[in-house]
């Protein structure tokens, strides 16, 4: 899958959260263990174009591209605008597909089109889910699930949501199986970032995802999970099942 990184840049300019003039479309993130593991074990990053030999001679006009670094489960970028949510008549009418991607050159091209979560606008939700999964209580991979839920100041929020993604499409979770994805929240009271999975009943399951990823961000602070049908009937009022 190839992308076009001018209508990309179109898309995601509408929604004012994005930057269509990013012309550096693929960042190496040395710092980030899971990115090894995305790029098979190396530190080059995504691979660069080579010349083949014909004859014993280099030729310009042969030239190939080794294939991309492809994930093991596609990824889409949902995003959900503020001023479409006060004119929504259902929950989620106003989520919107951005683009999915399924290999790590394409993931840095998206992500370096994006505008930095410092500069998004209160009340914004960016979600990143496996393809064909929405990120509504309502979808049938979802309905059964929960989340866990981490709250990070503006300077730390960034690395965090980047390192959180790279985790999840680097398949760096033990029961990466049970995540359906992760949402990002921007709130004036407080930003936070959402690991969504699919069966909350399945405590082992859970427990081992929030140790992880607390390991994973080096977060100190006790997180708890929270049933999706627990948040549908008691809205903010419902409490954590588990904590880690």
């Amino acid at each position: 899958m190839a992308v076009e990184s001018s209508s990309l840049s179109a898309i995601m300019a509408e929604e004012e959260n994005l930057d269509p003039n990013t012309t550096n479309l693929i960042r190496i993130e040395k710092h980030v263990p899971a990115i090894k593991a995305i790029c098979g074990g190396g530190d080059e990053g995504p691979s660069k174009e080579k010349k083949i030999m014909c004859g014993g001679e280099k030729s310009k006009s042969n030239t190939v591209i080794q294939p991309s670094h492809s994930f093991q489960n596609s990824w889409t970028f949902w995003f959900d605008n503020p001023s479409s949510k006060s004119n929504q008549t259902t929950w989620g009418s106003s989520l919107r597909s951005l683009y999915t991607f399924a290999s790590i050159e394409e993931f840095w091209s998206l992500y370096n089109n994006m505008h930095p979560p410092t500069k998004w606008v209160h009340g914004a939700d960016l979600y990143c889910f496996k393809h064909k999964i929405e990120p509504k209580w309502e979808d049938p991979v979802c309905a059964d699930g929960g989340k866990w839920t981490m709250m990070f100041p503006k300077a730390t929020l960034e690395s965090n949501w980047l390192n959180t993604l790279l985790a999840l499409v680097g398949e760096q979770f033990e029961k990466g199986d049970e995540i359906c994805g992760a949402v990002l929240n921007f709130r004036t009271r407080g930003d936070k970032i959402s690991i969504w999975t699919k069966n909350a009943a399945n405590e082992k399951a859970q427990i081992s995802i929030g140790k992880q990823w607390k390991e994973l961000l080096g977060y100190t602070e006790t997180i708890g999970f929270i049933f999706h049908e627990d948040a549908k009937t008691l809205d903010r009022t419902a409490k954590p099942r588990y904590t880690v």
